[in-house]
């Protein structure tokens, strides 16, 4: 589930920021018979975004890039933007695919926002982020991409605050705090379909650390599990540490079809 770029911290995608609407409009483009490259090739000399400059449009060409695999990994959230999926269930969707290859955001999401959601924590700051950051280089595991400045630093602790505004975890301008987040369905099975599609032990589903983006903790998982099977969107069962969870397809793909075609 991981690819060669998922434990480097690189400051470019995070300053560059979501680009969610950017994503959404060359997705729904996409000719899923043509290579990633081909693609981006052809959103850059039709540039269907609008860009007011090549500069610009060669940025959102470079981060789709590294973000994305599509054809394999992120096939099925380019299958959601063509089929015109609504941009509510659409944003958290894309919020997931994107962590999957990058560290920083990820490990920003489910392990530095997360803690200070369980403690209570009423604001968040940059000078918080600056500390985050300077306790990486601790993880022997993970490799920076290039040498930071103070200047790039801040930049990206406030890129990942505002990353985390735009997908509506976090609310405010200056000062950021956390919002009533809450994941709609259609999003939570989606996810579950895609977590299964390579991890196909449910209990390691409900304790994935992948939930918490979304501000969810294994409890809340397991709720949502048992609403959803007394409406019958799905089969599941606990007992103890033994978990049984029947989706409705076979597939990502399978579920996008039959959902959103």
């Amino acid at each position: 589930m991981t690819s060669g770029r998922s434990q480097v911290i690189s400051s470019f995608t995070i300053i560059k920021g979501s680009l969610i609407e950017e994503t959404y409009s060359i997705f729904r483009d996409w000719d899923q018979n043509l290579s990633k490259s081909e693609n981006l090739a052809l959103m850059r000399e039709r540039n269907t975004i609008g860009a007011s400059s090549t500069h610009w449009l060669r940025d959102v060409s470079k981060v789709l890039n590294r973000r994305f695999d599509s054809e394999n990994r992120d096939r099925s959230l380019i299958s959601l933007a063509k089929a015109n999926c609504e941009q509510d269930i659409w944003k958290p969707l894309l919020l997931w695919h994107m962590t999957q290859d990058e560290y920083l955001l990820k490990d920003f999401l489910s392990e530095f926002l997360w803690k200070q959601f369980k403690d209570g924590t009423f604001r968040i700051y940059t000078d918080d982020v600056l500390k985050y950051l300077d306790e990486i280089p601790k993880n022997s595991d993970i490799s920076w991409s290039g040498n930071w400045s103070d200047s790039t630093r801040s930049r990206v602790a406030s890129g990942l605050l505002r990353i985390a505004s735009d997908f509506g975890i976090l609310k405010g301008t200056k000062t950021k705090e956390f919002s009533s987040y809450h994941l709609p369905d259609q999003s939570f099975l989606y996810l579950l379909h895609v977590m299964a599609s390579h991890e196909p032990n449910a209990r390691r589903i409900i304790d994935s650390k992948d939930w918490r983006m979304f501000l969810m903790d294994v409890s809340d998982v397991e709720r949502e599990l048992l609403r959803l099977h007394q409406f019958q969107k799905v089969h599941y069962q606990s007992a103890g540490s033994l978990a049984q969870l029947k989706l409705p397809n076979e597939s990502p793909e399978a579920f996008v079809r039959e959902q959103f075609a």
